[in-house]
């Protein structure tokens, strides 16, 4: 028996481990099982309480007081949308928008809403039925007309809000060290005019050959700023001054109603029946004359210029005209011809796509653009070729002497010398303020 006894404490202390594990399971085991349990009934109880109504009730106070009362909705219209619309889709009341849709047939110069253009207003979530509190829509980039809520009435009056924009007189100056676009933004000159100040300057410039390194620029323009001083649009350019090589090419704008234009300090205006080159930042890549076909591999009369510029440089119609080609021409690609008179037409050919607007019959304005840079159809790399037609012939584009602009005589000479002088007294003014 005391053998049994010593032998079973024996087997007890090697099998230690494993007893001790199996009570330590057993324990955890255990443990889990009775949070279980108070969980299933604390969740129990929860549940009832939530359920309660009128905890619900407590809740449902408490949250619809963090929602804000008034609620403003901004809608960007999408093609095919009416306002009438719009308002059923943010579900709007029947009776507010038959209100809404009365006021807004009042308006004599109401237009019909166009896509991307944006309606905002504001409604009132404080009752079950939404009331709508105004409601805004832009005429214009400067108008917007806004109708108002008449709570006595329960009406909607409209009133119209005019941005009021202040004018400012700018002069800047600058050297051209690389390009003229680089140094003008250097000078915090607005791309627009920068674009337009090319444009003047393309009838008698070709910027990528006639620029030198410190060539000067001048420019006298308008801007429009809102009532937080921040450029709103950019007006016009009233006088340029262009110095290459020493040489002086100053420009004064010339405002009337038939001969509206800039011109020269003996009146001549600086447009020409055509400019001298469509593009601005490209380079003659390939002359007019015979030459190897980079395709075809054999020599062949190019009878056009070619400017090599980036995909997608805008190309300007170099005359004003009308459009009698805009589609594919085979190895010209996307090419567009422009009929300007009984003597002279012009080819764009290679074009990466056609600019918004330009299709056959269509009449353009010398400097509109019409299309951008590409390489469609027979064609290496991206760039413009460009032809001009005179009397049916191909001639050089390049050694075109082109038709003198007009020169302004009589009483609109006499109003542009008066123009120019005060022009010429503003420019000083500027002058001596910045200095």
């Amino acid at each position: 028996m005391k053998y049994s006894l010593t032998k079973i404490i024996s087997q007890f202390k090697r099998n230690l481990d494993i007893i001790l594990l199996v009570v330590l399971i057993f324990f955890v085991g255990s443990s889990i099982q009775i949070y279980n349990l108070y969980k299933y009934q604390k969740k129990e109880n929860f549940s009832k309480v939530l359920n309660n109504i009128y905890f619900k009730k407590t809740l449902s106070h408490i949250f619809d007081n963090f929602d804000p009362r008034y609620l403003t909705i901004e809608h960007k219209v999408s093609s095919g949308e009416t306002l009438n619309g719009i308002l059923e889709k943010h579900k709007i009341p029947k009776l507010e928008i038959k209100k809404i849709i009365k006021e807004f047939n009042k308006i004599k110069k109401k237009r019909k809403l166009k896509i991307n253009q944006q309606i905002v207003f504001t409604i009132d979530r404080n009752n079950k039925d939404k009331k709508v509190i105004n409601l805004f829509f832009p005429v214009s980039k400067t108008k917007k007309i806004q109708l108002v809520r008449n709570f006595n009435k329960n009406i909607f009056e409209s009133r119209e809000i005019v941005k009021n924009l202040s004018k400012k007189i700018n002069f800047k100056e600058g050297k051209i060290l690389k390009s003229l676009y680089s140094s003008a933004v250097k000078s915090k000159i607005p791309p627009g005019i920068i674009v337009e100040f090319a444009q003047i300057y393309g009838f008698q410039v070709d910027f990528q050959r006639d620029i030198r390194k410190n060539d000067i620029y001048q420019i006298v323009y308008e801007s429009f700023h809102d009532e937080e001083d921040k450029l709103f649009e950019t007006g016009k350019i009233i006088f340029t001054n262009l110095v290459l090589t020493s040489q002086e090419n100053p420009l004064y704008l010339f405002i009337d109603k038939k001969n509206e234009g800039h011109y020269d300090p003996n009146g001549k205006s600086v447009k020409k029946a055509l400019m001298k080159t469509p593009i601005n930042g490209a380079r003659l890549s390939s002359g007019y004359g015979m030459r190897k076909h980079p395709i075809l591999g054999f020599n062949k009369m190019h009878k056009g210029t070619d400017f090599a510029a980036p995909k997608g440089t805008p190309i300007m119609a170099s005359g004003d005209g009308k459009i009698i080609r805009s589609r594919w021409c085979g190895g010209g690609g996307n090419c567009i011809k422009i009929k300007h008179n009984s003597t002279y037409s012009t080819v764009y050919a290679h074009l990466s796509k056609f600019a918004s607007g330009i299709k056959e019959g269509v009449r353009v304005k010398q400097g509109r653009i019409i299309g951008y840079v590409g390489s469609t159809g027979m064609s290496t790399g991206p760039h413009l070729h460009y032809e001009v037609i005179k009397n049916g012939k191909r001639i050089n584009s390049q050694k075109l002497k082109l038709p003198s602009g007009k020169i302004l005589s009589g009483k609109d000479r006499k109003l542009f010398e008066i123009q120019k002088i005060k022009i010429d007294v503003l420019k000083s003014e500027l002058i001596f303020n910045q200095s």
